[in-house]
């Protein structure tokens, strides 16, 4: 039989917390590297990783290093990540090669998954999921994001899609995949820097204890993916959705006209809405992020909790 090859290295936090069964929360790296600027994106990296401690619950970001998986960060090598001008985006698609070839990479919302998955790690915190964008009956453009919740058994905790994409079609194959969509404390889809889509979840629910039990329950039925937890963005941090409709829609007139396509028009559309809002949508996302973290702590916690008093064993 053939050796496992796969490079898996653990900081020395998430090695500990893995030994004593201490809950773990994901975290993705591409926040980092594309979806801010330096000092803030490590500033931000180290507030969310600052909550989950404060959570009882131990930080993991995730990203591939020359090559190699890690599973946590320590905090300087955070800070040189986040520095890098060269890592790569990856997904499903990339992030095997860029291990095969020595390669730096952040992980997305897909390869977060699937490396927190090969790590044993069953809650992920992020901003906000990929979806369908705007006129992918033509360009077919979807984001893996979306089949790496039908396939990969993680609960992934994210203040909606991105508002940028086309939520209704989004929703539509979330519910074709199977995967579960569920509104925490409200009825409505939340939109990223919204508390409000204008869109009803499939599901709601109100307390981390049943996300944790439907997440286990997952698994006794054999059922694969995980669960889509769509989180609002704090009242108070919030754009609303009259404000911001009209700024969605300049950005993507604007992305039209100058031919930006495929990898390139989310960062495009995030860095113009950056601007046409005066800064808000980042203070907005940073809050998200940390709103997110928050609720991944208790939905972690509860799995242990739930595991323990069963008598089963998360690992």
């Amino acid at each position: 039989m053939p050796q496992p090859t796969l490079d898996i290295v653990y900081s020395a936090e998430v090695s500990l917390a893995r030994a004593d069964d201490v809950p773990i929360v994901a975290l993705e790296s591409t926040i980092i590297t594309h979806g801010m600027p330096y000092p803030q994106n490590v500033e931000t990296a180290l507030k969310v990783e600052k909550v989950l401690h404060t959570k009882g619950v131990v930080p993991a970001t995730i990203a591939v290093i020359e090559g190699r998986l890690h599973i946590g960060l320590d905090p300087d090598e955070l800070t040189r990540f986040a520095q890098s001008k060269s890592a790569a985006k990856l997904s499903r698609a990339d992030l095997a090669a860029c291990m095969a070839t020595g390669g730096t990479g952040a992980t997305t919302v897909a390869a977060t998954m699937i490396a927190a998955h090969a790590a044993g790690i069953e809650v992920f915190a992020t901003g906000g999921i990929g979806g369908v964008h705007r006129g992918a009956e033509t360009s077919f453009d979807i984001s893996a994001d979306l089949y790496e919740l039908a396939q990969t058994p993680v609960t992934t905790v994210a203040a909606g899609a991105k508002a940028i994409l086309d939520l209704p079609k989004t929703l539509e194959v979330l519910e074709t995949l199977g995967v579960p969509v569920i509104a925490f404390g409200q009825d409505d889809f939340p939109a990223f820097w919204s508390r409000s889509s204008g869109l009803k979840a499939p599901i709601r629910m109100d307390d981390a204890a049943q996300i944790a039990r439907a997440h286990i329950l997952r698994a006794e039925l054999g059922l694969p993916g995980g669960q889509l937890i769509a989180n609002p963005i704090p009242q108070e941090a919030e754009i609303d959705r009259d404000s911001l409709i009209p700024i969605i829609e300049e950005a993507l007139t604007q992305a039209a006209a100058e031919g930006i396509t495929a990898k390139a028009v989310t960062p495009y559309l995030l860095q113009r809405i950056f601007e046409l809002t005066e800064g808000r949508s980042l203070t907005a996302n940073i809050e998200l992020v940390l709103n997110n973290a928050r609720l991944a702590a208790k939905i972690a916690r509860e799995i242990c909790v739930q595991r323990q008093n069963s008598g089963a064993s998360a690992r």
